[in-house]
């Protein structure tokens, strides 16, 4: 069965959380991965990583970059699901 958005969302904070230490109430669709919530591309990856296995995705490298917001990669996910 496919996760909601909002599902796919609250697991995505739980990685970021996980990683970075930031509340995952900070993790909201609008905010940027770089500017918002100060995340480097190593923990990046790492999170990517983190999200394939959760969500049973595969998030090649060169799709990672276009993963800019929150919402990009909460919608890659969604897409990509199953």
């Amino acid at each position: 069965m496919a996760l909601s958005e909002q599902e796919i969302l609250e697991g995505l904070a739980e990685i970021v959380n996980e990683e970075t230490g930031l509340e995952a109430e900070e993790v909201q669709m609008d905010k940027s991965f770089t500017e918002d919530l100060d995340i480097d591309s190593l923990s990046m990856m790492t999170i990517v990583v983190n999200a394939e296995d959760k969500f049973g995705v595969r998030i090649p490298d060169d799709e990672v970059k276009n993963l800019t917001h929150v919402r990009d990669a909460v919608n890659y996910i969604a897409s990509n699901q199953g």
